[in-house]
């Protein structure tokens, strides 16, 4: 990134995010329940957080234990004095709301949201690459060193939404259906757009625009290939990524399985415009 600059970015994520990668993909494998978070608007990281990006994010939930859930947002509005005693008294979870979760929920996490994953959920998220994360709840457990881990609870109290979330689990957008793959919009907005694309031992073919595509296998066990003649290729399988630069220009994925397909958008985007009508409460 460093080197190709904007030809391996795409103007599309230049004019986002400026010449610093985009997107961070990851897995998170949650064991126990995780403490509950909050980010920033990129508003707010750029003035109090040294120029640094907020972070929105998105979960595919991979796979869940009978009765695992999330926090998302609170049961009803709520007053940030309510939130700090609550805090204090180490009972958060009273207004805090909690979702139970399947293999196959998308859940959206825009900037402003209280959230935690629970135990026994495995998932994929993609966010905005930032390392900003305010912690402002850990039900009064002890850290490795015995003593309760820091809360960042002024800063929290700041960013916070103070209501109840208007959608939790989306509703994914069919955009095609052949012989050889299938395709479906699962969340959009001005940061990213994931498509899944399940391969049906078939090709898919494309063509880098604006902005550069991180493949996630879920299970595919793909090639991708590329260059003049279309003589070169590189493979992944399960649980790997691989980057296709903005300036790739013409490509073919082939094999068979899942796969996810995420870029910074145009303002045009097709997905991006039939999601936001399938999810008028989350577009942003």
């Amino acid at each position: 990134m460093k080197d190709a600059g904007e030809a391996f970015l795409g103007p599309q994520a230049v004019a986002i995010f400026g010449k610093r990668f985009p997107l961070l993909a990851k897995f998170i494998d949650a064991n126990a329940q995780l403490s509950v978070q909050v980010h920033p608007k990129d508003d707010y990281a750029a003035t109090f957080e040294g120029g640094k990006l907020g972070k929105t994010e998105f979960w595919y939930i991979l796979s869940a234990k009978p009765g695992a859930t999330i926090i998302h947002g609170f049961k009803a509005a709520t007053h940030p004095d309510e939130v700090r005693q609550a805090i204090e008294e180490v009972k958060l979870e009273d207004l805090m709301h909690e979702e139970t979760v399947h293999a196959g929920d998308i859940v959206f996490v825009p900037a402003g949201t209280v959230h935690a994953i629970g135990g026994g959920i495995l998932l994929y998220e993609l966010q905005e690459y930032s390392d900003v994360t305010y912690r402002m709840y850990d039900y009064g457990r002890p850290g490795a060193n015995g003593k309760p881990r820091e809360l960042h609870i002024e800063r929290s109290l700041d960013v916070s939404h103070y209501t109840a979330s208007p959608q939790i689990k989306m509703r994914p957008v069919e955009i095609s259906n052949t012989a050889e793959y299938s395709e479906r919009c699962l969340v959009a907005c001005k940061y990213f757009v994931t498509r899944e694309i399940e391969l049906k031992d078939g090709v898919r073919t494309g063509t880098t625009e604006g902005s550069c595509i991180i493949l996630t296998s879920l299970g595919a066990t793909a090639r991708v290939v590329y260059g003049e003649n279309m003589a070169r290729y590189e493979t992944f399988s399960r649980g790997q990524t691989i980057v296709l630069p903005a300036t790739l220009g013409d490509y073919r994925i082939e094999g068979e399985g899942s796969l996810l397909f995420s870029y910074v958008p145009a303002s045009d985007d097709s997905a991006w415009q039939a999601w936001k009508t399938a999810n008028p409460e989350s577009a942003l």
